[in-house]
């Protein structure tokens, strides 16, 4: 499992390592929840230090990577159901609690590219899967979701319908791919005639507007979302650090 650092790259120490260890969690040579060696062991089998490998574990950690189990050791992240809501789902309650989703429509489709969903994924992606969702919070319709995935990244999407409602959890479990982070911008809009017929909304209503881009561990973009939400007793939490 171990490879020595013999490569010259301009890279300090620590980042070649720890750029090993991320090709090989992408590679699938190490699989979610795997427990890696220790900082002593993974320093000796990779010829450096145990502080460049504490280093690189820790920069791995901060991405969110790798996990630190308290007596345990280090293990290859795992997206759950939870985690996936916790850091990508961002509605919450006056008081700060989390507003937590129910999924109660879904239509999958399949079709050509657009331009700019090439410009986004590439060139050579002809196919993606159109994935619209509503979700309620509550009793009330009010988030409207509409995502894009490359097919011949999520093979055979359709066979799987109806899909998880954690859908991050269910890109690493069903295909490996685990969402590293995602960039987002937030605009006001007002709802149009089909936010009112899937949502709880009268047309001309107040929205919030997101558009997303996530990307996954390879630094790929894998899925754009753009999603519609009614904030009436809502607030889109975002945490600066």
């Amino acid at each position: 499992m171990l490879r020595r650092m013999t490569d010259t790259t301009p890279l300090p120490l620590w980042r070649r390592v720890a750029e090993d260890i991320l090709a090989r969690i992408v590679s699938g040579e190490l699989r979610p929840g795997v427990m890696l060696p220790s900082e002593t062991d993974l320093g000796r089998g990779m010829g450096v230090s145990q502080g460049t490998a504490r280093r690189a574990l820790a920069h791995l950690e901060r991405r969110g990577i790798v996990e630190r189990r308290q007596g345990r050791g280090t293990v290859v992240a795992t997206t759950t159901p939870d985690s996936d809501h916790f850091h990508f789902f961002r509605l919450r309650h006056a008081d700060g609690t989390e507003a937590r989703p129910e999924l109660v429509e879904e239509a999958l489709s399949r079709r050509r590219s657009t331009a700019a969903e090439r410009a986004a994924f590439g060139e050579e992606v002809r196919q993606v899967y159109a994935l619209d969702r509503i979700r309620s919070i509550g009793g009330r319709r009010i988030v409207r979701e509409a995502s894009v995935v490359p097919v011949a990244l999520f093979p055979a999407l359709e066979t799987r319908a109806p899909l998880p409602n954690a859908l991050y959890a269910f890109w690493q479990q069903a295909y490996g791919i685990a969402i590293q982070r995602a960039e987002e911008r937030l605009r006001a809009a007002l709802a149009d005639e089909t936010d009112a017929a899937a949502m709880d909304v009268a047309a001309g209503a107040p929205l919030v507007e997101v558009t997303r881009r996530a990307v996954d561990l390879s630094e790929r973009v894998v899925e754009l979302r753009r999603s519609r939400y009614v904030t009436d007793d809502l607030a889109y939490s975002i945490d600066l650090r």
